[in-house]
C-alpha cells in the first residue's frame, strides 16, 4: 500500500490520456495542486505535453486557446462545480477532460452536464487523490485549524474533509477495511469512524475483493486515533532526517527554505530545496535515518560525487568531450542533489550545537520516560534560564514536564520563569492551553 505510487499513477493516466493526446492545458484547484506537485515535477509536467497549468478559481485572465484541450483535475467540492459550470458557459479551450479527485455527487454531475450546452466536456473520471501524499505511507490534508476538531461543535466542513480525505485513500489503496476502530474518549473519532463505516457500506465502490494471506487476521483494520490521546510524542525532539528537517527548518509542500542561512553560502540554487522521496533517491533512502548514519551516508555521497568530478577533468580528446556532454545533465543534476543534502545537514549540525538540542533531548526523554518531579523541575528551570537555549525549546519542556506533573508540580511557577526569560505571553499561554486540550483534569483526552 503506497499512497505516493497511488497518487503518481492516477496523474501519469490525467497527464497521458490516449483520450486526450497533444498539447493541454491542467486545470487544477488549491488543493489538487500541492497534490500533482508532490509526485510530479515541472519538467516532468512538461514532458507530458502540458503546456500551461492554472488554478482553475484563477484561470481566466488571458484569452481564449480553443486549439488547447483542458484537463481539470479538481475536488468535488459545491465551489468546484460552480466554477466548472462557469467555465462550460464560456469556455475557453477546445475540450474539456474533467477527473474528480474523490466520488462526485450525481446531483452535481447533473447540473454540470446540463450547463454544457456547446457539449464541450468529451470525458468525466474520479481519480481517487483527494490528499496530499507525503511518504509512501504517509499523507496529509493540510488543514491549519484541524485543532477545531476538538472544540465542542466542530465545523461540518472540517468533518466532511477528514471523512473525505480517509474514503479516497481507501479507495486509492483498494482496501475495504474489515474493521474500524477508533478512539472511545474522543466524539471526532468516533463521528468519523461513523460516516466512513456508513459510506462504506452504502457504496459498492468500496467493496473491493480481498486476498486471503498465511499471516491473515481478519481483514483490514482502519484506526482513527485522536491527537489529543498523545500530546507528549509531537513535543519530544526528533532525531531522523525527514522529521529533523520538519522539526528544525520546516518543510511545506516538500520545499524547504534555506536562503538566509549560513549553510545556504549565498548560493540561489539552495534558496528553497526539495525534498521529495519520489524524485530524489538519496533521500528515499535515507529519510527515516537516524542523524549519526546520515552524517556517514552524506560523506560517502559526496565521495562518489567527488569521484565523479575527477573522471569528467580526464578529458583529453574529442570522444571525451562527447562523453563529458552527454554525461553533464546528469552529472549537473547530482551536484545540485549533493550541495542541497551538504547544506541541510550542515544547517541541521549548526542548529543542534547552538541550541544544546542533544542537552534539551535528554532532559526531554526523562521527562517522557521517568518520574522523578522535584529533579526534574530543578533541571527544567535551569534549561529555562540557560540563554543558549531558543524560546520554543524552553516551551516545549515546560509543556512536557506540566503534562507529566499537571496535579502535583507547581505549573505556575514554570509560566512565570518562561515570562521572565523573554517568552512571548501568547507561548506561555500554551501550557495552560495544552492541559486543557490533552491533560488529565482539562476535560480533553489523555496525554
Amino acid at each position: 500500500m503506497n499512497v505516493l505510487a497511488a497518487t503518481r499513477a492516477y496523474v501519469d493516466r490525467i497527464v497521458s490520456d490516449p483520450n486526450n493526446p497533444g498539447m493541454k492545458v491542467l486545470l487544477l484547484d488549491a488543493e489538487t495542486t500541492k497534490t500533482v506537485a508532490n509526485v510530479y515535477s515541472q519538467t516532468e509536467i512538461l514532458d507530458r505535453d502540458v503546456f500551461l497549468v492554472e488554478r482553475l478559481d484563477q484561470a481566466r485572465g488571458h484569452e481564449p486557446m480553443r486549439h488547447l484541450k483542458a484537463a481539470a483535475f479538481v475536488r468535488p467540492t459545491a465551489a468546484n462545480f460552480a466554477l466548472l459550470r462557469r467555465e462550460l458557459a464560456d469556455p475557453r479551450f477546445g475540450e474539456y477532460h474533467l477527473y474528480f479527485a474523490n466520488v462526485a455527487p450525481r446531483a452535481q454531475l447533473r447540473e454540470l452536464a446540463e450547463s454544457d450546452d456547446l457539449e464541450v466536456v468529451r470525458q468525466v473520471q474520479e481519480f481517487y487523490a483527494d490528499f496530499v501524499p507525503v511518504n509512501d505511507a504517509l499523507f496529509t490534508l493540510n488543514q491549519r485549524q484541524a485543532l477545531r476538531l476538538n472544540t465542542t461543535r466542530p465545523t461540518a466542513d472540517l468533518l466532511r474533509r477528514n471523512v473525505d480525505g480517509v474514503l479516497s485513500s481507501l479507495l486509492a489503496l483498494k482496501v475495504q477495511p474489515a474493521t474500524i476502530r477508533y478512539s472511545s474518549a474522543s466524539t471526532v473519532a468516533k463521528a468519523i469512524a461513523t460516516e466512513v463505516q456508513r459510506a462504506v457500506a452504502a457504496d459498492g465502490i468500496f467493496h473491493f475483493k480481498r486476498r486471503a494471506t498465511a499471516s491473515d487476521t481478519g481483514g483490514p483494520l482502519l484506526l482513527i486515533l485522536d491527537r489529543a490521546d498523545d500530546c507528549v510524542t509531537p513535543l519530544l525532539s526528533q532525531w531522523t532526517y525527514q522529521a529533523m528537517v520538519h522539526e528544525l527548518l520546516g518543510v511545506n509542500n516538500n520545499r524547504v527554505r534555506l536562503k538566509g542561512t549560513a549553510s545556504a553560502r549565498g548560493d540561489p540554487n539552495l534558496d528553497e530545496v526539495v525534498l521529495s522521496a519520489a524524485a530524489d533517491p538519496f533521500y528515499a533512502q535515507h529519510q527515516h535515518a537516524n542523524f549519526g548514519d546520515l552524517g556517514t551516508a552524506v560523506k560517502q555521497l559526496l565521495d562518489d560525487y567527488q569521484r565523479q568530478t575527477k573522471l569528467n577533468e580526464n578529458i583529453k580528446s574529442i570522444d571525451d568531450m562527447q562523453s563529458f556532454l552527454e554525461r553533464y545533465p546528469a552529472f549537473r543534476s547530482k551536484s545540485l542533489n549533493v550541495s542541497k543534502h551538504v547544506a541541510l545537514i550542515s544547517e541541521l549540525s549548526r542548529l543542534v550545537e547552538t541550541h544544546s538540542l542533544m542537552d534539551v533531548s535528554q532532559l526531554e526523554q526523562e521527562l517522557a520516560c521517568h518520574d522523578d518531579g522535584a529533579s526534574q523541575r530543578r533541571e527544567v528551570l535551569a534549561r529555562i534560564g540557560d540563554g543558549r537555549i531558543g524560546g520554543e525549546d524552553k516551551l516545549r519542556l515546560a509543556l512536557l514536564y506540566a503534562l507529566r506533573y499537571e496535579q502535583t508540580g507547581n505549573v505556575e511557577g514554570l509560566k512565570l520563569a518562561l515570562a521572565e526569560h523573554r517568552v512571548a505571553p501568547d507561548r506561555v499561554s500554551l501550557v495552560d492551553a495544552l492541559l486543557r486540550y490533552g491533560g488529565g483534569g482539562g476535560g480533553g483526552a489523555r496525554a
